[in-house]
């Protein structure tokens, strides 16, 4: 049996072995410049307008899904989406194939596509900016080894369009990587509450829509689990 201070010598070694790994981890992802929330925000807004004006086209299939499990029932339904950007002609959605529950199709998953066009028509009052929004900063993360600030944003009208929660932006490009929010106003009566999450990647150096879960409670019982992955785009810069 080894001797107690065997065992002390041996914890040791093992603890700087623990937080050297931890320094290493720390030194490889620098903290963000010192920066308040409003000028995160605006930096944000800066870079998104930047960022709009050179893309000129993209092209996804997106795989739309929703699951709701209540007492007396449990329903699903699938739809694939062509979507297009168009720097002159905006947003398009074209349906490729949808099955399932005819209910789910129609309240569910045609909604949230008819609600992303809604929402197109006037981005400036969808924007996350400064103008909807009241930011606070509550502290900066490593998110897939980049430094990334952590705001939690209060809209500043109620609005199904906005939302209440944390965001995280990318310190570097001044792009939104990730969300976890729910709605600042409740699409329907017989909705509880609905907690969204949302992540973003980086592709041909466009921030894009990765993948998007919402959980929503319903008031009558049971919950409705709606997924969204954005598959692969197909991205066109303009000037390309």
């Amino acid at each position: 049996m080894p001797s107690n201070r065997a065992k002390k010598s041996g914890l040791a070694i093992l603890f700087v072995f623990m937080t050297s790994g931890l320094c290493q981890v720390s030194a490889q992802t620098p903290l963000p410049p010192p920066l308040t929330a409003a000028q995160v925000a605006d930096q944000m807004q800066r870079h998104n307008q930047a960022r709009s004006e050179k893309l000129k086209h993209l092209k996804s299939t997106r795989h739309y899904k929703v699951e709701y499990k209540g007492f007396s029932a449990d329903l699903a339904a699938h739809m694939e989406v062509e979507y297009t950007y168009d720097a002159a002609s905006g947003k398009n959605f074209r349906i490729v194939s949808q099955s399932g529950s005819k209910f789910l199709l129609e309240k569910v998953l045609k909604r949230a596509v008819d609600s992303e066009k809604e929402a197109s028509q006037d981005q400036a009052s969808t924007a996350l900016s400064a103008k909807n929004y009241r930011f606070q900063l509550v502290g900066n993360e490593s998110l897939a080894g980049r430094p990334a600030y952590v705001l939690e944003v209060q809209p500043l009208v109620a609005s199904k369009f906005l939302y209440r929660g944390k965001v995280w932006v990318d310190a570097e490009e001044f792009a939104l990587v990730k969300f976890e929010v729910e709605p600042a106003k409740s699409p329907s009566f017989w909705i509880s509450r609905t907690l969204i999450h949302q992540s973003f990647a980086r592709t041909a150096g466009f921030w894009l829509p990765e993948q998007n879960r919402s959980e929503t409670k319903v008031r009558v019982g049971g919950t409705a689990v709606f997924t969204i992955d954005y598959g692969t785009y197909q991205v066109e810069p303009s000037g390309s």
